[in-house]
């Protein structure tokens, strides 16, 4: 079986079409195959995510299609300089997040919000965020009983309004130099620049103390590296490449603002139980925030099977578990939080996000050559998730999906190719930061289109 290099060509050009639904905030797949192509290479695209998720939050009120709509472009330029040397220039958007609350549940703001359950320290009041209408012999702001006029809660008196939400932007450019010591062996690497941005926003009883918490994270960039080996049969369009990429270090500026910090904190050190001191170290608490972006692994392979006709995989392990994102406000108040309330058992504080699990995923499928100018492919996929429970700002547990890609060529230089996913998502329990139980989210999908030209020169 002898497959010409025009055919196979024509073929894989049609199988990375769409960007993935992917676990915690992986996007694009940072699929290096534009490189891999042979001689002289150019393509460009956009993918585009129309998710629906929703749930019910641990009062049993719905939250609404939270998933925000996205697209991610990306393009690739590849240079055969010689014989034996390639460079390539890659862009695309690797990981993100955009998501936003609405309606009337624990996710959205509303007045007389819980921030705290009664303790000893409270006089066995609960703490909630409401315009008090009464007070205590002690002058202590609550909230009466209309009729009896007995204490029903401390009131903060600290007005809190809007959705909780998440956005969350990267972009990478790859430069990569290529050396091919014979036909079949292709060993790469080089530089990665990737930059960071984003906005979060808690809102609603699900995060107590850090209702009304707003973080802003600048725009930043920082360096990485990637590194890996390709083998290939032309004459079988057989090929397998192994791509490392490492994980990137961001020292980023968090804007942080925390409303009921003034007032809990009054609360508090009235009370005795903290001294204004700590309440002053956490406002005033600053310095650069680490966010590190995960290490990854991508294996690609792919062989002829029959004339015209190819069969096609991807594995891709991504070190989510390592994650972590602590804004420098929001992890002093963490520490106290966890050392004051022995419920939850973590007197090192918690982290705005976290993942319990590394992430895998598999995507197989066969594409084939139906004349000159058309070709098309079908596709499963399956991804893990990177555990379960899962963040309140991506609540969903891996997927799986099936795609199907049709490329028309109308020269044999040119192509443009569409295609479309379907993703059935997984269930998930939702979790704060502190792993406090927020909601469950069960039965929801996303569907994926995407469009690629590709020009060979």
């Amino acid at each position: 079986m002898k497959l010409k290099t025009l055919t196979t060509a024509m073929i894989l050009a049609t199988v990375p079409m769409t960007g993935a639904f992917a676990a915690a905030l992986d996007r694009s797949g940072q699929s290096i195959a534009a490189f891999l192509q042979p001689g002289n290479y150019f393509e460009t695209g956009i993918s585009v995510l129309d998710p629906d998720v929703s749930g019910k939050d641990t009062s049993g009120n719905a939250t609404g299609d939270m998933a925000g709509d996205y697209y991610f472009p990306h393009a690739a330029l590849k240079l055969q300089l010689n014989e034996n040397l390639s460079f390539g220039l890659l862009y695309d958007q690797p990981f993100g997040a955009d998501a936003e609350y609405t309606g009337k549940n624990n996710f959205v703001a509303s007045n007389s919000d819980g921030v705290l359950p009664g303790t000893a320290l409270t006089g066995g009041l609960p703490v909630v965020t409401g315009t008090p209408n009464g007070t205590l012999p002690n002058g202590t702001p609550v909230i009466k009983h209309p009729v009896t006029g007995a204490p029903l809660a401390i009131a903060l008196g600290t007005p809190i309004s809007g959705n909780t939400s998440v956005e969350v932007d990267t972009q990478n450019i790859n430069l990569i130099f290529g050396f091919q010591p014979t036909e079949n062996w292709n060993l790469y690497g080089g530089a990665v620049y990737q930059t960071i941005k984003g906005n979060v926003s808690l809102r609603g009883s699900a995060y107590s103390l850090y209702n009304g918490y707003d973080a802003n994270i600048k725009e930043t960039g920082d360096a990485g590296w990637l590194a890996g080996i390709a083998y290939q049969i032309p004459e079988i369009a057989l090929k397998a490449s192994l791509t490392y990429r490492s994980e990137i270090d961001h020292d980023v500026d968090v804007k942080e603002n925390m409303p009921l910090i003034n007032s809990m904190g009054a609360l508090l050190v009235g009370s005795g139980a903290i001294s204004q001191a700590q309440i002053d170290a956490i406002k005033n608490a600053d310095g650069k925030t680490t966010i590190t972006t995960p290490q990854s692994v991508n294996l690609d392979l792919q062989t002829g099977i029959m004339e015209n006709t190819v069969a096609f995989a991807n594995i891709r392990w991504v070190n989510w578990k390592d994650f972590a994102i602590q804004p420098t406000q929001f992890g002093a108040l963490s520490k106290l939080a966890g050392q004051m309330l022995p419920a939850l058992n973590k007197p090192n504080g918690f982290n705005l996000v976290d993942y319990s699990d590394d992430q895998w995923s598999v995507t197989t499928g066969v594409g084939r050559k139906l004349n000159d100018k058309w070709a098309g492919n079908i596709s499963v996929g399956y991804d893990t998730g990177a555990g379960n429970p899962v963040t309140t700002l991506g609540p969903t547990e891996g997927y799986w999906n099936l795609g199907l890609g049709a490329q028309f060529s109308p020269t044999p230089q040119t192509f443009i190719a569409g295609g479309v996913k379907y993703f059935w998502l997984g269930d998930a329990d939702a979790q704060t930061g502190a792993h406090s139980a927020a909601g469950t989210f069960n039965d929801n999908n996303a569907i994926a289109y995407g469009l690629k030209m590709g020009y060979k020169f």
